[in-house]
């Protein structure tokens, strides 16, 4: 069965948070995108922010992806990454962009439930599975 892009960034993204999050504690590894064949990119956080020091001791614990791939450590930024539960918990009552293969989507998070995000869209909601989304960000509103 081939492994498809979506598929391959989650393994990448579970094995590195494995390994970095180990490494270095209080550290979160928010995503993981495949930003070209033989690059990504890794979104991490951490409680007393993010700084160019963490995003260089982050890149030290990937080392070993340095000789197949060009590694990016970034900041979540104004659009922060969202793809667990967790993220999304902290997520309701703000706007998200959210895609998944088959859709994308604007609209405030409802709920974040045991397995789906609820996704109001106007005057309906929406339940997504959280194993179907591809990407989802915050939408920064100036606030």
């Amino acid at each position: 069965m081939a492994t498809t892009p979506h598929q391959k960034e989650r393994e990448l993204q579970r094995e590195i948070a494995r390994s970095v999050e180990s490494a270095l504690p209080g550290v979160e590894v928010l995503a993981l995108e495949l930003t070209g064949k033989e690059r990504f990119c890794v979104y991490v956080d951490h409680p007393q922010g993010v700084d160019h020091a963490l995003c260089e001791r982050v890149t030290a614990v990937l080392r070993n992806y340095l000789d197949r791939y060009s590694v990016e450590v970034s900041s979540p930024g104004l659009d922060r990454p969202l793809r667990t539960r967790a993220h999304f918990e902290r997520a309701v009552g703000r706007n998200v962009r959210l895609k998944t293969d088959k859709q994308k989507a604007r609209g405030e998070v409802v709920a974040a439930g045991e397995r789906s995000v609820q996704i109001r869209t106007g005057p309906a909601a929406a339940d997504i599975p959280y194993d179907e989304i591809v990407r989802a960000n915050l939408i920064d509103e100036g606030n």
